[in-house]
């Protein structure tokens, strides 16, 4: 800057006007480079902050619904289970045999069994309060995020569908025909009567419900996981 001042001094000094206009204009060209420059690298340092904060995200997001996959797939096993042994009990009370009695009361003690994922946490939601939701360029990721917690809304209201259907019908059913000690079933009339094998492929029709809307979360969780692979490979 004192030499800036020295050569408009001088400049003055020899009363050389043109040459003092042409210097006036180049000093200000070099300010509005420099301050040009400055907010370059100020946007340029922003930029990388925010990008840095959203590869972050995507590698929480990630975890998390890795996370979220792993008790799916727990509770796709269990519910897969008990639909292999109500299927088992239903074609026994459909051919009424009598001779697999032992089998179908240890059978109908797993009626009051259920998955139940009960997912609370909401990304999607979460990140829309917060503001955080800015953060991520990638639409695709965003509005996976939104259905998968559709996804998810949907299974915990199909597991109170299961849970209320099992409180209400299932266990006064049962409680008064089976001994839940052994699974010995003391009343067979009442087990193999069409009211009781409504019940099993009810709930069958609920746990189906189920496999298939798990099944659905599984797609989503997959589909984002990759497109979030694809923005920390392009990082």
């Amino acid at each position: 800057m004192k030499l800036f001042r020295k050569i408009r001094q001088s400049l003055i000094k020899e009363g050389n006007l043109k040459r003092y206009l042409l210097y006036a204009l180049g000093e200000i060209l070099l300010v509005m480079i420099g301050i040009s420059l400055a907010f370059q690298v100020n946007n340029w340092n922003d930029n990388r902050t925010k990008k840095a904060s959203e590869l972050r995200y995507y590698e929480n997001i990630k975890e998390q619904i890795k996370d979220d996959k792993g008790l799916i797939l727990e509770q796709m096993e269990l519910n897969n289970g008990f639909g292999v042994q109500f299927n088992y009990a239903n074609k026994i009370l459909e051919s009424n045999d009598r001779s697999k009695m032992d089998t179908l009361g240890l059978i109908a003690r797993n009626l009051t069994q259920y998955t139940d994922f009960d997912r609370q946490g909401n990304i999607y939601e979460t990140m829309v309060n917060s503001g955080e939701v800015k953060l991520l360029r990638n639409h695709q990721i965003i509005n996976g995020l939104r259905l998968l917690e559709e996804k998810y809304l949907y299974i915990n209201r199909m597991e109170n569908i299961h849970y209320d259907a099992m409180m209400k019908y299932v266990v006064p059913s049962i409680t008064p025909v089976l001994r839940f000690s052994n699974g010995t079933i003391v009343d067979p009339d009442k087990v193999y009567d069409f009211k009781f094998q409504n019940l099993v492929v009810s709930l069958l029709q609920i746990m189906n419900e189920k496999d298939k809307v798990y099944n659905e979360a599984l797609s989503e969780i997959e589909m984002i996981t990759a497109l979030i692979d694809e923005e920390l490979k392009r990082d």
